[in-house]
């Protein structure tokens, strides 16, 4: 069985694996496609050689269909079709206890620190399917784990009908997350200095701005009358945009802090107390999440082949990771039948 694996950095390749049987309480998937994110690309860059052991599949936003059932797993069919929501909780730490168990404090993220779905068959914990309608494409399925960030993000804010969301960073999470915003009734203003990233954007109805050509804080204190924002989600993972996000708020203003960055940034602590703002953490997503972003998907809300780029053979995954590192696409998935 072919897949698709992290040797070291910059270093992916084809490989056989064994085909194992699903072990009981899992559920074998054959995978039909794989979406490459920037955990992908920050693994294949080798900036999380310390948590991932090679050789290693990864990957984890995914579609398939249900391919062996392992003993003691009930509600499943051959031949259903399923996403993965790919995260495995102890179930019994504080986090889990509280209901948090996407937060779990021993949380296994499937397709890091276990085996992902770059590959033709994969094995995974049955309590992690989630069932997919026959309406929709397992193409556009395979968008599900990224909109399903998206909807817990702007859930996570609270965000509401007629507020204005400034969204920082208009890569896929961020597309995502202004797809999501605008779905809700919100305003939505992306910044983004990446040009193909603004065109796609302002393709879909959505307004963008340069922030090396134009004032993101002027801008936004004209856009809402002097106001500020009412909600700004922090994308970039970039300290500027930790400070624009911040500095274009409006009184009681809540920045949702999105990307992850690894290292730690200075924040206005002032401008919190000035405007009594609120910082909020979001990570992850809950299985209500992934419900949503399969109506916004099935619905046609999500513009699924807008944000789709280009789909590569599971011959040729290394290209995927190619064309996605050099920025001249949005999202690139990878056929794990072909």
């Amino acid at each position: 069985m072919h897949a698709l694996t992290y040797i070291g950095p910059g270093q992916i390749e084809v490989s056989d694996v064994t085909d194992v049987e699903p072990a009981p309480g899992e559920v074998q998937v054959e995978v039909a496609f794989t979406g490459i994110c920037g955990t992908d690309l920050h693994i294949f860059h080798g900036d999380m050689d310390a948590r991932v052991t090679t050789p290693a599949i990864i990957g984890h936003e995914m579609s398939g269909r249900v391919a062996a059932i392992g003993s003691d797993v009930t509600g499943w069919s051959v031949g259903d079709r399923v996403t993965v929501m790919p995260l495995d909780w102890c179930g019994s730490c504080p986090a889990c206890l509280a209901g948090h168990s996407h937060v779990c404090h021993k949380l296994k993220f499937i397709g890091i620190d276990a085996p992902g779905s770059l590959q033709r068959l994969w094995n995974v914990p049955a309590r992690t399917l989630v069932r997919l309608p026959e309406s929709l494409s397992l193409q556009h399925a395979a968008l599900v784990e990224p909109t399903a960030v998206a909807v817990h993000d702007v859930r996570r804010a609270g965000l509401l009908a007629g507020e204005r969301a400034l969204v920082v960073g208009g890569g896929p999470v961020g597309f995502l997350i202004a797809i999501v915003a605008h779905a809700v009734g919100a305003e939505v203003l992306v910044v983004e200095p990446n040009a193909l990233r603004r065109s796609l954007a302002e393709s879909v109805g959505l307004r963008t701005i340069d922030p090396h050509a134009a004032d993101v804080v002027a801008t936004v204190s004209h856009w809402t009358d002097g106001a500020g924002a009412e909600v700004a989600f922090e994308v970039s993972g970039a300290g500027a945009g930790v400070t624009t996000a911040v500095d274009a708020l409006g009184v009681r203003g809540r920045l949702l802090q999105v990307a992850i960055h690894g290292q730690p940034r200075e924040v206005n602590l002032h401008r919190f107390f000035w405007r009594e703002l609120t910082l909020l953490g979001a990570r992850l997503y809950e299985p209500e999440d992934f419900e949503r972003a399969i109506e916004l998907l099935n619905d046609g809300v999500v513009p699924a082949d807008t944000l789709v780029s280009a789909v590569e053979p599971l011959s040729n995954g290394a290209e995927a990771f190619r064309v996605l590192g050099a920025g001249t696409a949005m999202k690139v998935l990878v056929d794990c039948q072909a």
